[in-house]
């Protein structure tokens, strides 16, 4: 285990992250999802929101992870679901399910209640698309949650911890069951020094480099408990998405700036959801072929994240934070993820 987190050089970090600015306008194959059932936080605007449209067209039962109030400009959790209704229908799944569940992920204690809502129903669970997030998180001035955490830190990284360890057992009883996290491009922006991960100082990008290395390391602890040793997770980067996350109340220069600049080489949410549906959905992305998961991709496409994320020793530290900032082990949601 290396004693000193690997640093890529900037020219290296500056290429992957551009490569990102990619407007090319893609799509992905139909796949057939009747009977399966997808969670997915976020659902309710942006490219969770095009994410759930487009499984719902192919037949999924979904499960929207919302806030209870969203601020003006975001949609109502049941004008979304209406609009899945519609979606499924006019594509011949008269019987599918949908429903929003609060899901608040700047509260431990909405999202654990979420979490446990889903394990009463008793149904194996295909997919888990972490989603929600929040912008902003660069002005040094930490935005504190009420439990205590820098907002972006709580929102963007470890609520969707917590929710994903909370479900993984009903993840478990699904046959090929999928793990899609919303982590960025952002990453190559990000500084690996954990000290950072609540002082509300480039929020964003660390925490989405804290993301993609705890997802990786997770896919290699599952990888030795035949409980879990089939499911898969990824990170994803839905490319430089125009949503409603550049509008949080959050923002600093950097997200006024990057607003700015969407409006040149940004694309649309349905074609940043597209990221979220490859990942969930394509033949590639399995366990088997995509080379044991924990992986990373730029759109659709592989890519390299940041060293940090393959590295046996920044992967423990990330994993041991968050597993002390959420009380992981007394909570029992670490049982089967020794090494």
């Amino acid at each position: 285990m290396s004693g000193k987190a690997p640093k890529p050089s900037a020219i290296w970090a500056a290429r992957q992250f551009f490569q990102g600015v990619n407007p090319r306008k893609l799509s992905v194959p139909d796949a057939d999802l009747r009977g399966k059932w997808i969670v997915i936080t976020g659902g309710n605007s942006g490219i969770g929101r095009e994410s759930a449209l487009q499984f719902a067209k192919w037949g999924a039962n979904i499960i929207l992870g919302c806030r209870p109030n969203p601020p003006p400009g975001e949609p109502q959790p049941d004008a979304v679901v209406q609009e899945l209704q519609t979606a499924a229908k006019a594509s011949g799944h008269e019987n599918t399910k949908f429903e929003w569940w609060e899901c608040d992920m700047s509260q431990f204690s909405s999202v654990e209640t979420f979490g446990k809502r889903w394990l009463v129903t008793d149904r194996p669970l295909d997919i888990l698309a972490n989603n929600a997030g929040t912008g902003g998180g660069n002005s040094g001035k930490p935005r504190l949650t009420a439990d205590g955490f820098e907002m972006l830190h709580q929102v963007n990284f470890i609520s969707h911890v917590l929710l994903t360890l909370v479900l993984l057992p009903s993840l478990a009883r699904a046959p090929e069951p999928r793990i899609i996290c919303t982590t960025s491009n952002m990453q190559y922006l990000g500084i690996f020094d954990l000290t950072n991960a609540n002082n509300g100082t480039a929020s964003y990008p660390n925490n989405k480099l804290y993301f993609q290395t705890w997802l990786t390391e997770l896919q290699a602890r599952m990888a030795k408990n035949d409980k879990y040793d089939h499911i898969v997770i990824h990170g994803v980067h839905p490319g430089y998405a125009i949503t409603n996350i550049w509008g949080s109340p959050d923002r600093d220069v950097f997200v006024k700036v990057a607003s700015v600049a969407m409006h040149f080489v940004g694309i649309t949410s349905q074609q940043g959801s597209l990221a979220i549906i490859n990942a969930a959905t394509s033949p590639e992305w399995s366990l088997q072929r995509s080379g044991g998961g924990g992986t990373f991709a730029n759109r659709i496409w592989k890519a390299k994240p940041m060293p940090q994320a393959k590295d046996p020793g920044c992967r423990m530290k990330v994993w041991n934070f968050v597993g002390e900032e959420l009380k992981l082990k007394e909570k029992g949601l670490l049982e089967g993820l020794d090494l």
